[in-house]
């Protein structure tokens, strides 16, 4: 099993994911500042051009990927394109997520199935299209953004858990393979905690959602977001900068990480408790 080399961030070309707001972008700007050059990848063009300002002002190249990461065609072309502006990858973010609100039982197939798509699909879809790409390098980095929901899963995230206990799964597995084969490619799995972005706003909902209900709920998990991307990104892009394999951003993501190996069964339960704590704080 060969050793992580090191490696610095400077003079590399970062591809990332959902950078158009929230994470994505706040990591772009952070990665810009620290000398790597960004390919910046959102369905969101205008969001991505303020991005890519911004990284600009840094004084490296960003480049804009305005497309679909659930769109097969598309995330199999992005390699060539980006490959033709930067000339080189030596790190992919995937970051790009979306979420849904209701039970599994209140939830459509389609939904559920568009969730899966965006936040394992596509993380599969791009690490398949980059990895030889990465390969090249004598040392690259694969960071793929879990959720602490790919560490714990509430009630009412089974999409949104499922789908990041995937990415979880894949990036461990993959990490293993790449350790044995004495790959360049490192990999840094990411588990954010309660970061204040637009996720939860832009989600899909489930028919027949009490309208009055769903805002309570959205009120009372922004009252939970206590940390914003920038500080979010700062730790991730140390994490990346160091190579390591796992990050848990947050206090929170960290406490519920240890409730979960101390309570593997009714860690819920204690969690639970503990949000409904925060919120009557917060809400008195």
């Amino acid at each position: 099993m060969a050793a992580i080399k090191p490696w610095a961030l400077r003079g590399g070309v970062a591809v990332i994911t959902g950078a158009a707001s929230g994470i994505g972008a706040a990591l772009a700007v952070n990665l810009a500042r620290r000398g790597m050059h960004v390919a910046l990848v959102d369905l969101n063009a205008a969001g991505l051009e303020a991005t890519a300002a911004q990284a600009r002002a840094a004084g490296v190249t960003a480049s804009t990927h305005t497309m679909d990461v659930a769109d097969h065609a598309a995330v199999a072309a992005l390699p060539a394109a980006v490959l033709a502006q930067h000339g080189r990858v030596t790190a992919l973010v995937n970051n790009a997520g979306v979420g849904t609100g209701g039970l599994f039982e209140q939830l459509d197939a389609e939904d559920f199935d568009w969730v899966m798509n965006i936040n394992f699909g596509a993380t599969v879809r791009l690490t398949r299209a980059f990895l030889p790409v990465l390969a090249r390098e004598d040392a690259a980095q694969l960071v793929n953004v879990s959720s602490i929901f790919g560490i714990i899963a509430p009630p009412g995230q089974t999409a949104y858990a499922a789908s990041k206990f995937a990415v979880r799964g894949f990036s461990e597995s993959l990490r293993h393979e790449l350790e044995t084969s004495g790959s360049p490619v490192g990999v840094t799995l990411v588990h954010p905690g309660g970061v204040r972005t637009s996720i939860s706003e832009n989600a899909r909902l489930a028919k027949g959602l009490d309208p009055a209900e769903v805002e309570r709920e959205r009120a009372n998990w922004r009252s939970l977001l206590a940390l914003g991307p920038e500080a979010a990104a700062e730790t991730i892009a140390v994490a990346i900068e160091r190579r390591d394999a796992r990050v848990l951003v947050g206090k929170d993501a960290k406490a519920a990480a240890i409730v979960q190996r101390l309570f593997p069964v009714t860690y819920w339960k204690h969690v639970a408790r503990d949000i409904a704590r925060r919120i009557k704080r917060q809400s008195a």
